[in-house]
């Protein structure tokens, strides 16, 4: 029998919600980052509305480009 951990997902939730602040905050469109991190429109907008989480790859990427931690952009700390 093996010993799985329960994890706690919640904070996956948060990422659309942080998104959102943070793209806001520094005045850029939804295409204006999908651009720059190398994804499209289509799935950015996805991201922020939750519908879809990003690839480990993706998710670094949009940590460099907002310069926030990965715990940061879960919504475990603060930006």
């Amino acid at each position: 029998m093996s010993s799985m951990r329960k994890v706690d997902l919640s904070a996956l939730v948060n990422i659309g919600k942080c998104l959102r602040e943070l793209r806001r905050a520094q005045m850029k469109t939804q295409r204006e980052v999908a651009e720059a991190v190398g994804i499209t429109t289509q799935s950015y907008q996805a991201y922020e509305a939750g519908k879809t989480l990003p690839t480990l790859e993706n998710f670094l990427r949009l940590c460099v480009y907002f310069d926030v931690s990965p715990n940061a952009l879960l919504g475990i700390s603060d930006y």
